[in-house]
């Protein structure tokens, strides 16, 4: 239900762009999550190693295979021996070998399994990849909306302390106000200028990080579409993560793969049984007895043998015992790494869940707060009109609303990135909860469908190339916004 209310959420912010009179150049979040998604390296990196684990699976089988090798010789004797008459000078001897596995105790049967169990941890892996760049897409997307504003409130807040100013010293010369007065509103106003350059420069911060994640550079950006049908509480998002977080299903499945490696190294002490043919053709260039009178002797031969052998180990050295105690060590690892992942999990989950209900929480009170300095400022600037407020009660109050205004922004960015990483959290974040269809979509199933079955050694995949897009290109960001 969760996933299907996401979906229908980013779509929605994808169809508001076609419905309203939105800038040309307009960005929404599902539109940088597209860009991320398609572009990313740590992506497209993450895509690459899948395809490396995938390879896995072909390499233990070919273990339990046949396998074929020929051998080409040509010798000729530049010095022989002078006591030797029979002695080729030439020869070209060819050897070919015919090996048949039939049993090698369990080893190659569970190093399949256990790379295929790894394909499915990698398949883990790569979705928590894909969920932790959505989540720093969102972030960087939702830094700029806040920058952004902030940069707007500083700047207003500048233009508000500049007539203050004005006036101020306006009212000075005509004796109206003292001379502190007009050093009261030089103070704020020096500080607020400070505080939007500090504000541009994070604005520019911002920006580049944007391009960071996803590519480009940022335009007009839209704001983000709601996450509806989050959790009720944190229970039930510590419940859904346990049964769908990628990254406690990668190590629950890494538990399982560790498991097969105990059979796999315990194989070492047991017997192996392999069919064999191989065959010989040599080749003497009639140089062979060459000393002889009248030798009838032929100048080629060949010989063809099969069997069957049998190894049964006896001793050696307590190799294969060390091996398994080696495995059943790294498994107790691995079983103890799934319980600090699930650790991991219900942390997250929890602290998302908390910042995400502080944070609305902080929402409703800062808008409280705002209404609230913005009347206490209209009231502070009435009463100084007739006396009885001084010019530091307004530039007090006007510093007021905007720290009000400036935490309202902050606790709306913070709500949304929080939402989003619960919802990362709880295994629900990634492209396909997010409505990033339409043939665009990367399926790791695909590619290992491809190579699962593969046995020739000649079949190679074309030469690497990166996927992904450089930034070097884009323009040097700032904190400019348009003015309003």
């Amino acid at each position: 239900m969760a996933r299907f209310a996401l979906r229908a959420g980013l779509l929605a912010g994808g169809c508001l762009t076609l419905a309203t009179s939105a800038p040309a150049l307009a960005d929404t979040l599902r539109d940088a999550l597209v860009a991320a998604y398609q572009t990313n390296p740590t992506l497209e990196s993450a895509r690459a190693q899948q395809r490396a684990t995938d390879e896995g699976v072909p390499i233990a089988r070919a273990a339990g295979l046949p396998s074929v090798t020929t051998t080409e010789t040509f010798v000729r004797n530049v010095k022989q021996s002078e006591n030797s008459l029979t002695a080729p000078s030439k020869t070209f001897t060819a050897d070919g070998q015919l090996g048949v596995p039939i049993y090698s105790g369990g080893a190659v049967k569970n190093r399949i399994k256990a790379a295929k169990i790894r394909v499915d941890a990698g398949q883990a892996d790569l979705r928590a990849t894909e969920a932790s760049v959505f989540s720093q897409v969102v972030a960087a997307y939702m830094d700029v909306i806040r920058t952004e504003a902030i940069v707007g409130l500083n700047r207003k807040n500048v233009s508000v302390l500049e007539t203050n100013l004005q006036a101020t010293s306006d009212r000075f010369q005509i004796g109206d106000l003292t001379r502190t007065d007009v050093a009261q509103s030089q103070s704020r106003l020096a500080v607020a200028q400070s505080d939007l350059r500090t504000a541009e420069a994070n604005l520019a911060a911002a920006r580049e990080t944007y391009i960071r994640f996803v590519g480009r550079a940022p335009e007009t950006l839209e704001a983000p579409p709601p996450l509806p049908n989050l959790p009720a509480t944190a229970n039930d998002a510590a419940a859904i993560a346990l049964d769908s977080n990628p990254d406690l299903i990668g190590a629950r499945q890494r538990t399982k793969a560790a498991d097969k490696d105990i059979d796999v190294a315990g194989a070492g002490r047991l017997p192996t049984l392999r069919l064999f043919g191989q065959g010989s053709y040599n080749n003497y260039f009639n140089t062979l007895a060459r000393g002889v009178v009248a030798a009838n002797v032929s100048q080629s031969d060949s010989s063809v043998q099969a069997g069957a052998q049998l190894s049964i180990p006896i001793f050696q050295g307590g190799l294969p015992a060390a091996q398994r105690r080696q495995a059943q060590a790294t498994a107790s690892a691995t079983l103890e790494q799934e319980i600090a992942t699930e650790r991991d999990v219900i942390a997250q989950v929890r602290s998302a869940y908390t910042s995400w209900n502080a944070s609305n929480d902080l929402i409703r009170s800062s808008q409280v707060a705002v209404e609230a300095a913005t009347l206490s400022l209209e009231g502070v600037r009435a009463e100084n009109s007739v006396g009885n407020r001084t010019i530091l009660d307004i530039l007090n109050a006007e510093q007021e609303l905007l720290n009000a205004q400036v935490t309202l922004v902050t606790a709306r960015r913070n709500a949304y990135v929080a939402g989003f990483t619960l919802l990362a959290a709880m295994g629900k974040a990634e492209a396909r909860d997010l409505n990033l269809d339409g043939g665009i979509l990367y399926d790791p199933e695909v590619n290992y469908d491809r190579v699962k079955g593969k046995f020739m050694d000649w079949g190679n995949d074309p030469e690497p190339v990166a996927h992904s897009t450089r930034t070097v290109d884009t323009p040097v960001q700032d904190g400019n916004i348009p003015r309003q």
